[in-house]
């Protein structure tokens, strides 16, 4: 006889072995090794562009814009360099003193700045920082539509009580994000406990960002194709809109993605975005400087353009006037 014992139990438990193998690789293998999956479930880190390390940003950008904007408004205020020529200045005051509102409100919340809030510093500042920007903008508006009067002096009494009109509106559409103000790790930050305060931000700043602009330039556009002849003055004040435009749009997206209306399929979009949403942030940041400069350029082409078309006469009182009130 041949003993075969020990080689049939060697072979029965490698075939049992096999099969346990093909049995295991075959239910758990597949499924929970799925490194796709695996990697899809992982968080998605995003590089945040305004942290700590952008405090200089914020601070000179704000020191800047409060000189800038102080400068130009002082040359409003009393009439030198010839910009009294400048229809309807109350306004571009008003545009000054805006840009100096915000250059204010830029270093309390920047991100290198923590545990020097309180909430409702917090929530006074978002409030300056967006009501002051809304004002701009519809001091803009304004000034586009009523163009051709302001030329001709005929409304200054209309102009005081519009102004301050559009400065109502725009402390009332800054009022949900200071609702929504919190304080968080010691930053000033947008909690948006309510749905309702994030759609109202949000559509807010898509009319005033967006729309208004995108208005303007339709308006005058057609008016322009009808042969009308008072349009809406679309000159260089306008290019604020360029600062502030990205970041109405783009908090549009962010709401959407935010409130799972808009679904980003994968991490890269979704770090993109973050991306793009600091871009737009520092962009409308950067306005407080741009705005002073384009005060003073639009007053140098304005009062070039109109001191030669005035009378010799009025051009030496005009002249008599600036020397007396520079001494």
């Amino acid at each position: 006889m041949v003993d075969s014992s020990p080689t049939d139990e060697n072979l029965s438990n490698i075939a049992v072995g096999d099969d346990f193998s093909d049995e295991w690789n075959n239910s758990y293998g597949e499924a929970d090794y799925d490194y796709t999956e695996l990697e899809a479930a992982a968080p998605c880190h995003s590089y945040n562009l305004l942290d700590e390390s952008s405090l200089p940003f914020y601070s000179l950008t704000s020191v800047l814009g409060i000189l800038v904007s102080g400068a130009v408004l002082f040359a409003l205020l009393r009439p030198l360099f010839h910009w009294q020529l400048c229809p309807g200045r109350p306004i571009l005051a008003q545009l000054a003193v805006g840009s100096i509102l915000f250059s204010i409100a830029v270093p309390i919340l920047a991100p290198g700045l923590s545990g020097v809030h309180n909430t409702h510093l917090c929530q006074v500042t978002h409030l300056v920082w967006y009501s002051s920007a809304f004002a701009q903008a519809l001091l803009i508006g304004c000034r586009a539509c009523l163009g051709p009067k302001l030329g001709a002096g005929q409304v200054p009494g209309l102009t005081l009580w519009l102004t301050l009109g559009l400065w109502v509106v725009a402390v009332l559409l800054g009022l949900p994000i200071t609702l929504a103000s919190d304080i968080s790790s010691g930053l000033g930050t947008l909690t948006f406990r309510w749905g309702i305060l994030q759609f109202m931000h949000t559509a807010a700043c898509f009319a005033i960002f967006v729309l208004l602009p995108l208005g303007l330039l339709g308006a005058k556009g057609l008016k322009k194709v009808l042969g009308r002849e008072s349009c809406p003055w679309v000159d260089i004040l306008c290019v604020w809109f360029i600062f502030w435009w990205p970041h109405g749009v783009l908090r549009v997206l962010d709401s959407l993605v935010r409130s799972n209306f808009l679904i980003l399929s994968s991490c890269p979009a979704q770090q993109a975005l973050d991306l793009l949403v600091h871009l737009a942030e520092a962009l409308a940041i950067l306005h407080c400087v741009a705005t002073p400069l384009l005060l003073a350029l639009f007053c140098h082409q304005t009062t070039r353009t109109c001191l030669p078309s005035l009378p010799l006469p009025a051009r030496q009182s005009f002249h008599l006037d600036t020397l007396g009130s520079k001494s």
